[in-house]
């Protein structure tokens, strides 16, 4: 007997190559080895402000029942996490230095068209969105460290992932794309967030020399 895939095995399997190869990006590299510049980190933020903004405004106002119930079964909201730390930067001097506001504004006009077509893909978005936290957990250290942080000052979005929210939010995917045609459309717009990112981390990586990070146990990946 056959047994299918499920949604959240499918993406993991299918982009797996997507999120090794931003593993390799200078930006990546410089924030492994302490040496990225802060306006840099904070032009990150500022670019995942925008889209997150909007895919968060069209996930809170969608209209097909599995979307709505899976966005307000808990809180994953990112925007106010991020705002908070270009808020203590920006107290502190620094706001976001020249930032890729085009590639973002892409990415958000992509999900923006995706909500009015077809309002199930957005899951697609929101599980790379959402799976990046994980990763962004092993990097706190390298952040704080950077920076001089202390706490989660200045991390909060990049403390913002949970394994056991993880869980619960690829069982509650699951139910959501159990249509193999829903689970292949879920997965091109996840192919296509891979897409954006990666021209963004393309930008923020510009003057920087792409390398493996240092030896350690690599980011979490999303399950």
């Amino acid at each position: 007997m056959t047994t299918t895939a499920s949604a959240s095995a499918l993406l993991r399997s299918a982009t797996r190559d997507r999120h090794d190869e931003l593993e390799r990006t200078g930006f990546a590299a410089a924030l492994f080895a302490g040496t990225l510049p802060l306006t840099r980190y904070t032009a990150q933020l500022a670019a995942l402000r925008l889209v997150l903004d909007e895919l968060e405004t069209e996930l809170s106002r969608a209209a097909v029942p599995s979307v709505a119930d899976l966005w307000a079964a808990e809180d994953l909201r990112k925007v106010p996490l991020i705002e908070r730390d270009l808020r203590l930067f920006a107290d502190r001097g620094t706001t976001p230095g020249r930032w890729p506001a085009a590639h973002a504004a892409a990415f958000a006009a992509d999900i923006r068209t995706t909500a009015a077509a077809d309002p199930l893909s957005l899951l697609g978005f929101l599980y790379v969105l959402e799976g990046s936290t994980l990763g962004a957990l092993h990097l706190c250290r390298y952040v704080s460290r950077a920076y001089g942080l202390d706490g989660t000052d200045g991390i909060g979005y990049y403390t913002s992932g949970d394994r056991a929210r993880w869980t619960r939010f690829t069982a509650r995917l699951d139910e959501a794309l159990a249509d193999p045609a829903a689970q292949d459309r879920a997965l091109a717009a996840a192919l296509r967030a891979y897409g954006h990112t990666a021209r963004l981390t393309e930008a923020l990586s510009a003057g920087l020399t792409p390398a493996q990070p240092p030896s350690s146990p690599g980011p979490v990946r999303a399950r």
